[in-house]
């Protein structure tokens, strides 16, 4: 395993968790860093991406305003929290990782990472 999802759990609508991406043998810091979901039955979807130092963060639609990414350089780590939680946030949260791409790369795409986590599940639910 290349990179270490947590924080996942059960939590109900409007809560919020806090997702933390660490990897195994590298420094984090120099690699775009993506999140991806995937929900039963449903494809991987890239919902947020951090570039590489002073580059842009990216949102999709189903996520902006409500989740933030963030890098802590220090701890060689990204987080992702999630805030005001929908049921239909529920899924296996996976976050991967690329080298050597710009900062304006097809962000969502999963054939764009080359290293991937074993995924944490998100439940949201009354």
């Amino acid at each position: 395993v290349q990179l270490q999802a947590s924080g996942g759990g059960l939590v109900r609508p409007g809560g919020s968790l806090r997702l933390s991406c660490k990897p195994a043998g590298f420094t984090l810091e120099y690699y775009n860093v993506g999140w991806f979901r995937q929900a039963p039955g449903k494809g991987r979807e890239g919902i947020s991406c951090i570039t590489t130092t002073d580059g842009p963060s990216y949102y999709a639609d189903s996520v902006k305003g409500r989740f933030t990414i963030s890098r802590d350089i220090a701890e060689n780590a990204v987080h992702l929290q999630m805030d005001n939680l929908k049921p239909e946030d529920t899924a296996v949260y996976y976050c991967a990782a690329n080298y050597g791409r710009s900062w304006y790369f097809p962000w969502d795409q999963p054939d764009q990472y080359n290293k991937w986590g074993q995924g944490t599940l998100v439940t949201v639910s009354s």
